[in-house]
């Protein structure tokens, strides 16, 4: 039985809201609502679109045979963005919660199949970032 979560509550879909609103419309400014999230979803959002080159050099230095990013939806770009920029900054946050959370916020805006490509992306380039920490 699948969990099913409240897209309303998720701070992960949040933020992948608040990225593809940024990319559709850069010259409007992002607004975040009060929440419990606020501060995470402001941290999250604005460090991936302010390293947005960095990660994009790390998919292509650890995952150029797994993923064609000139190919690749934009809103499962936006996702692994996002959580690439998590298990780069955010420490504090494990990699089973970083990716789960993800997976599961993904279910709004992914098919099932393009949900198992990124969790096997995820997986991957998770290993190779933290591979300090296992």
């Amino acid at each position: 039985m699948s969990v099913k979560i409240n897209k309303n509550t998720s701070p992960r879909v949040r933020v992948i809201q608040k990225i593809y609103g940024s990319l559709m419309n850069p010259d409007e400014e992002i607004i975040y609502p009060k929440s419990q999230y606020k501060k995470f979803i402001k941290d999250v959002v604005q460090g991936t679109i302010e390293r947005k080159e960095l990660i994009e050099e790390i998919l292509i230095k650890h995952m150029k045979e797994d993923i064609d990013l000139k190919r690749t939806d934009k809103i499962l770009k936006i996702i692994i963005f996002a959580a690439i920029f998590e298990l780069l900054f955010k420490h504090n946050n494990p990699i089973k919660v970083i990716i789960s959370e993800y997976l599961k916020a993904s279910e709004f805006f992914l098919e099932k199949a393009q949900t198992r490509y990124l969790n096997a992306i995820l997986d991957k380039i998770s290993i190779k970032i933290r591979k300090i920490e296992q």
